[in-house]
């Protein structure tokens, strides 16, 4: 019966066609996947920002930042 109905649809392209719709390709257990890498990334971005912060508080790093951008104005 199968390879009868193979070789009909072999002849025929519409019976190659599926009756019902196809199935939803996402999965159920993954349908809430994107959602979450994004949550993951928002909070590394937010944790990353924190610690910049942190870092170009500090003295030493303004100082340092301050004579770039002197040197970088003067001229001659």
């Amino acid at each position: 019966m199968l390879i009868a109905r193979t070789a009909r649809a072999r002849r025929n392209p519409d019976l190659r066609r599926p009756t019902r719709p196809l199935p939803d390709p996402i999965r159920p257990a993954e349908a809430g996947a994107a959602t979450a890498e994004y949550i993951v990334a928002t909070m590394a971005a937010v944790g990353f920002a924190g610690l910049l912060i942190v870092i170009l508080r500090g003295d030493e790093v303004r100082s340092i930042l301050t004579e770039l951008v002197r040197s970088a104005l003067t001229v001659g």
